[in-house]
């Protein structure tokens, strides 16, 4: 089967593997055995199909992996040349890395849930056998979220510059302060806010950080930019949604005691000095999902968050 992309306009066009040997970079979590275990299955299975596994070195000393007679070691500067999909066993976090290690490289990822909620994860490991026959023949589809690009400025100097699927943050580096920010949007001032800090989010992290701070859940084909503040001490501050090709600016106000911390998915920081201005914008990257299924995001609600939805009487179907 041809693999079909969705593109976040819903145009779908063919986006056939390139002639060659095929390669699939594998991603396991570190220090669970369980997954290196089912990730050296991965392996076997691909390499029984013709498709070559590749692995960062780093990820296999030691495991059960590194036994892996077909094996392919990556590039450590791009573990995903010339892969054309990125399979993932772990949680969202290690879907993250992956996004991270991947950008760039045109590659999908298809993250197998080895965590609690996996909300980014498509498949599950009874699902294993399956999952792998299905990618091996091109079955499925690919989605385009948008994602986050962050630049940090001080004194007129950028000083960090990075990106973000699921949110930005800026929170207070010292428990017991508060700081404040100054949020502004298309240039002008919305509001300043003592507060514990600021997600700036994508429809994608909407159901992560954003969700946990009071945060709307918003639909992954909706195109638009989530602001939600952290316990602000402030008569508006309730989440904002703006379309998605604002550009915010969050500043660590004057007033404010002691530093801040940038975070960009919770995995790459930054401490920021008092006055600091953070450019938060749609990025021209987007991220690419791999899908197997076409149920509606309703389900993957209802079964990731276990909605009661006891009672229901509709007529529609699982896709």
């Amino acid at each position: 089967m041809n693999q079909c992309v969705t593109t976040e306009g819903g145009a779908v066009v063919d986006d056939m593997t390139p002639p060659g040997e095929r390669r699939m970079l594998l991603l396991v979590h570190p220090t669970r055995p369980d997954a290196q275990e089912l990730a050296a299955e991965v392996a076997g299975r691909l390499a029984e199909a013709g498709v070559a596994p590749v692995a960062l070195a780093a990820d296999i000393h030691g495991t059960a992996l590194a036994d892996c007679e077909h094996l392919v070691m990556a590039d450590p500067a791009d573990p995903a040349k010339d892969c054309e999909l990125v399979v993932i066993l772990g949680g969202d976090g290690t879907i993250l890395r992956g996004a991270e290690l991947s950008r760039g490289s045109h590659a999908p990822l298809l993250g197998v849930n080895l965590g609690h909620v996996g909300f980014l994860a498509e498949a599950e490991r009874d699902e294993i056998g399956v999952t792998v026959d299905r990618i091996v023949a091109h079955d499925y589809t690919v989605e385009e979220r948008l994602t986050l690009e962050v630049v940090a400025v001080h004194e007129g100097v950028e000083v960090f510059r990075s990106w973000a699927l699921n949110e930005v943050t800026v929170e207070k580096a010292s428990r017991e302060r508060m700081i404040e920010l100054t949020v502004e949007i298309e240039g002008r001032p919305l509001s300043t806010w003592g507060c514990d800090g600021l997600v700036m989010a994508t429809p994608t992290g909407s159901t992560a950080y954003a969700f946990s701070a009071g945060g709307p859940v918003v639909w992954p084909d909706v195109e638009a930019l989530l602001v939600v503040p952290i316990s602000a001490h402030a008569l508006f501050a309730r989440p904002v949604v703006i379309g998605p090709s604002s550009h915010l600016v969050v500043q660590l106000a004057p007033r404010t005691d002691g530093m801040g911390v940038l975070w960009c998915d919770g995995r790459r920081a930054l401490d920021l000095p008092v006055g600091a201005r953070v450019q938060v914008q749609r990025s021209n990257l987007p991220v690419r999902l791999a899908r197997l299924s076409a149920s509606p995001f309703t389900d993957r609600l209802v079964e990731k968050f276990d909605l009661n939805v006891h009672g229901w009487r509709g007529t529609g179907r699982r896709a």
